[in-house]
């Protein structure tokens, strides 16, 4: 799930940035330090897009650079358990697939799939199903849920897991497929109930 996080730090402005106004030095340093790392709490920093820095620093003796709060905005990205996402599969591997969600990658293993004989092709970067014949390919687009998340200080990438062993969920064409056997209404057409219109009759009472 992406949003706009506000947090608040300190930075150090060296002297080579004095003539850099506040907020251009303090955007600078936030960038640098900030984007694209991993917090255990929001995930992926992705951006940082505003700041605002006091204009009171502080100096310490024998550093030449002045220290100021700062408060500034961050787009994040934060992967929740159980999160329906679509992303795009960048990578074939003997063990499943790697798909882009949001600004990382997320393992799709074989088990996680379908239920069904897999073959995982890498020289052709396709997943092929030998009883529905189903594929999945470099570039595909499908549909997933988020079944586990590791964004812990050891996971310097991070490690996502996701899945498609459920109704409605993987390649587009699959879930297309799948609408239309369930019926516009939602229902399986096999368990539609067949309504039969009666017609009653109203006898009129004859007047005594």
């Amino acid at each position: 799930m992406f949003s706009i996080s506000t947090l608040e730090d300190v930075v150090r402005i060296p002297p080579s940035m004095f003539g850099t106004s506040l907020k251009k030095a303090g955007i600078s340093i936030l960038k640098e330090k900030y984007e694209s790392m991993i917090n255990a709490e929001l995930g992926y920093i992705i951006m940082i897009l505003e700041a605002k820095v006091d204009e009171m620093g502080k100096m310490i003796a024998g550093d030449g650079g002045t220290y100021h709060r700062v408060e500034f905005e961050a787009l994040t990205f934060t992967p929740k358990l159980q999160e329906i996402v679509l992303g795009e599969i960048v990578d074939i591997t003997d063990f499943g697939a790697f798909v882009r969600i949001g600004p990382t990658d997320a393992l799709l293993h074989l088990s996680q799939v379908m239920d069904d004989y897999l073959q995982s092709d890498v020289k052709s970067g396709m997943i092929i199903a030998k009883q529905s014949n189903r594929t999945l390919k470099v570039g595909s687009t499908i549909r997933s849920r988020i079944t586990a998340v590791s964004l812990g200080k050891a996971a310097t990438m991070g490690k996502i897991g996701i899945t498609c062993r459920q109704p409605f969920l993987g390649a587009e064409e699959w879930i297309a497929e799948e609408i239309k056997k369930s019926g516009k209404d939602g229902s399986s057409t096999s368990d539609k109930k067949e309504v039969k219109e009666v017609k009653v009759e109203k006898k009129e009472k004859k007047e005594k």
